[in-house]
């Protein structure tokens, strides 16, 4: 069952086989959390000055690959990393300056999760969205009508 505490375990999991120089400074908590149709996830620093790495909710479907999952955190983990909302030393200006996100995730093997979850966005996770949230996608032309 996919609830908090199996993101915990997927976190530490992750953490240490392909994170492994990357020091935690601080408490780093993750949960599941809101029901966005196009945010995977995020992460940012608590008032405690803990780290917090929220994923999705609609994310606990079965139907979403664990891959995608993985691939949110291992994202997470990457600005954690470069100094954002962590008490890491911040590396660039910017979290996404010059696709550093992606060069990271393709330089620790995530490579094959960015296709994967390219594929997924665009031909199955709307589906899935609007199955969990009781919605139907309205057309382009419906908003003429």
């Amino acid at each position: 069952m996919r609830d908090d505490l199996w993101l915990k375990e997927r976190l530490d999991n992750l953490w240490g086989l392909l994170f492994p120089d990357v020091p935690r400074k601080n408490t780093v908590v993750i949960r599941f959390k809101g029901r966005w149709k196009n945010k995977f996830g995020h992460i940012k620093r608590l008032k405690s000055l803990d780290t917090e790495i929220v994923v999705n909710s609609l994310f606990k479907d079965e139907r979403v690959p664990e891959g995608i999952i993985d691939g949110t955190i291992a994202h997470e983990l990457i600005h954690y990393m470069h100094g954002f909302q962590s008490p890491l030393e911040r590396k660039y200006k910017h979290p996404h300056a010059g696709g550093i996100v992606t060069r990271e995730l393709k330089k620790r093997g995530f490579g094959h999760v960015l296709m994967q979850e390219r594929e997924f966005a665009r031909k199955e996770w709307l589906k899935i969205y609007y199955d969990i949230m009781g919605t139907k996608k309205r057309s382009f032309l419906s908003w003429f009508r």
